[in-house]
């Protein structure tokens, strides 16, 4: 639930548009609350594409507070995430990240689709977890629709203030192979290779340049750092300049 008010999500997407035009390798995606879509669609983007944070996998209907991905296509919003961490701690299920994936490819969007562990027990049980969540997200999902989603890995032990620790570059790695053979499962070894891979949690500007080039992924769903044009800039420099 930021920024606080329209003003300030106005100043920030402005610093930002100008910032990022001479990055014309990195797709930037901006996803704000519901209350500010329609402010910066008002813009003339500019290389920065819109996405919203949530949707409803119905079309319409008697849903008081929901937006469908119907209702999002129609405003011209390119980008939904599902299944974020904070999203699954309010009671959102595997079953109802499938919906919403569904729904949003229905009406032509791009999914980004969230998955990630609370804790890595030495047994690798996670593993399993992590398994599950990807099988279910896509679970009615042709191969020939995987080229328009994106996996998102966020670690829910590595994410925020009080963070226990930022995965390393080497783990992530680990975690990109992964997540790639389960791909690899489900569809083809091409396809799963194709599907771009981002990361979240607690990436700054600091160690942006660190995990993007030794975890194999192909960019960040970035959280605090979002909130700072300079700090966001120059992580998307970083990403630019690994590709």
């Amino acid at each position: 639930m930021n920024p606080e008010s329209t003003a300030e999500t106005k100043k920030i997407f402005t610093t930002l548009k100008r910032s990022v035009k001479k990055y014309r390798k990195v797709d930037v995606v901006v996803c704000p609350p519901f209350l500010y879509l329609q402010t910066l669609l008002s813009f003339t983007r500019g290389g920065v594409a819109i996405g919203a944070q949530d949707c409803f996998w119905e079309d319409a209907g008697s849903y008081t507070g929901e937006v469908s991905a119907l209702q999002l296509a129609k405003e011209r919003i390119d980008y939904c995430i599902v299944g974020h961490s904070e999203r699954r701690e309010l009671g959102e299920t595997d079953g109802e990240v499938n919906k919403k994936v569904l729904a949003l490819l229905k009406v032509k969007m791009t999914p980004i689709i969230c998955i990630g562990e609370k804790e890595r027990d030495k047994d690798g049980f996670y593993l399993a977890h992590l398994k599950d969540q990807l099988k279910l997200a896509l679970k009615g999902v042709k191969q020939k629709d995987l080229v328009n989603i994106v996996i998102a890995y966020e670690p829910i032990w590595a994410i925020g203030a009080k963070a226990k620790k930022v995965i390393t570059g080497e783990d992530l790695h680990q975690m990109t192979i992964f997540i790639r053979k389960v791909l690899s499962d489900l569809y083809t070894h091409r396809t799963a290779f194709n599907a771009p891979i981002l990361y979240g949690g607690s990436v700054n500007e600091d160690n942006a340049e660190q995990i993007i080039s030794e975890g194999e992924v192909q960019g960040f769903l970035v959280g605090r750092a979002s909130l700072d044009p300079k700090s966001f800039t120059q992580i998307i420099e970083i990403v630019h300049t690994s590709s």
